[in-house]
């Protein structure tokens, strides 16, 4: 199972500039609904729901879609709350085991009940989801042998200080691992970690359940309207964490030569820095700061009522844009930026599904959010392709088929008739 060459680089396609994937290497889905083996699966995920984050989100999604499918799907997590004792709880079909920290040293939290959850996890496989340092440095000392599989979400790329220090322990547990599983397949050229396991990196695109961005309830509808009417337009949006590599800077530059309003849905450490830009630029009354939303009904609602959904974010930290997915499903055309070997660029495609442009260009930015607004029937191609795409490649139950089917690879296991190559063929194309 391998997607790299002989020389450790990835195949040309993986590194073309607009980080596309050729047609063949598109995953062929099962006619049927496969039935699933009682594969009892453990996730080790940092923290889970109602804890707020892109990782945690994926992990419930999944675990969520695997137990439809007929499996056994259990989480095993830090507590997102200090003081509280190690529990047990329902999230649906899901159980959540969630670990009291009783002390933390760099980032790293010590679980003294962890060794004896992954042991008496009667777990088939681990799915371990990284970064992750606490749950890494549990798992190793625990002397646990299950078969391992491990998501790699993101490089660690600021804080070298870490990397440096953790990255031989994240290097042993990587190493025994049966699978590494990449969320795109641009990501893995720029990926030094990644490029270590020619013989076991394989993709699994993350999916959403799309659910309220696909078939929105009238009152979110509504609201969309409502927020038409509130502010002049047109009307663009942005959500996500304020936080550098966010590349907002350059959205506000590039606001200076396009009509409308920006509206900023989000939280963080560069929002006083963002809004004194703003008003420095002259923009304030054009540029609204919303902070969090939390809700996706009323997430959708924004999407609906976008021109196009503003993603510039300049740097591999920002290794997906899982909020992409949620425009795309909206029928809001993305206008992303060329980030290299990062999957931003590869989930919403140029002149596909939206528009990407050179990173940290606002000319380029606002040239595109133009042609959105000037080019007859642009907007509505392409937010056609963006639901298509959403729909053919980022669902929930697409994910957890297609993590069944990478997981048959590596426990030498059928799945029905061993039909739901979907994944499987990201590996082996």
């Amino acid at each position: 199972m391998t997607i790299l060459g002989p020389t450790g680089v990835p195949p040309k396609r993986y590194l073309d500039a607009a980080s596309d994937v050729a047609d063949d290497f598109r995953p062929l889905e099962p006619a049927t609904e496969p039935r699933a083996p009682s594969l009892r699966i453990v996730h080790l995920g940092k923290y889970f729901h109602p804890a707020h984050g892109g990782i945690e989100r994926v992990v419930r999604s999944l675990a969520h879609a695997q137990a439809r499918i007929g499996c056994s799907a259990r989480v095993i997590c830090m507590d997102h709350e200090r003081g509280r004792a190690t529990r047990v709880e329902q999230d649906g079909p899901v159980e959540v085991v969630r670990l009291r920290r009783a002390a933390s040293f760099c980032k790293i939290d010590h679980c003294p009940d962890l060794p004896k959850a992954l042991r008496d996890s009667g777990a088939d496989l681990l799915h371990l989801h990284t970064p992750n340092p606490s749950m890494i440095l549990g798992l190793m000392l625990s002397g646990v042998r299950t078969p391992l599989v491990v998501s790699h979400y993101s490089d660690v790329v600021k804080q070298r200080l870490r990397r440096v220090l953790f990255s031989p322990i994240e290097r042993a547990c990587y190493d025994r691992a049966r699978l590494v599983l990449s969320v795109s397949p641009p990501y893995i050229a720029g990926s030094a970690l990644l490029r270590r396991y020619p013989d076991r990196v394989a993709v699994l695109p993350i999916g959403l359940e799309l659910a309220p961005f696909l078939a929105p309830a009238p009152e979110v509808r509504e609201h969309g309207d409502h927020l038409k009417r509130s502010y002049p337009g047109p009307l663009w949006f942005f959500c996500g964490r304020l936080v550098y590599y966010k590349g907002l800077e350059t959205a506000l530059l590039a606001l200076r030569f396009v009509p409308g309003t920006l509206l900023i849905a989000g939280d963080g450490p560069a929002r006083t820095h963002l809004e004194r830009l703003a008003a420095r630029l002259d923009l304030k009354g054009r540029v609204r700061f919303l902070g969090k939303i939390p809700r996706d009904e009323d997430l959708a609602a924004y999407y609906l009522a976008a021109d196009a959904f503003w993603f510039p974010s300049n740097a591999r930290s920002e290794a997906y844009g899982l909020v992409q997915v949620e425009a795309m499903a909206s029928g809001s055309p993305v206008i992303n930026a060329a980030i290299p070997h990062s999957g931003v660029p590869w989930v919403s495609r140029h002149e596909e599904t939206g528009l990407t442009v050179p990173v940290d260009d606002p000319a380029a930015f606002a040239a595109a959010a133009r042609r959105l607004l000037e080019e007859p029937g642009l907007r509505d191609r392409l937010a056609a392709g963006a639901r298509a795409r959403a729909i053919a490649e980022f669902q929930s139950a697409t994910m957890g088929r297609r993590s069944l089917a990478l997981y048959c690879n590596v426990l030498d296991a059928p799945i029905g008739a061993r039909s739901t190559s979907g994944a499987a063929n990201y590996a082996h194309a």
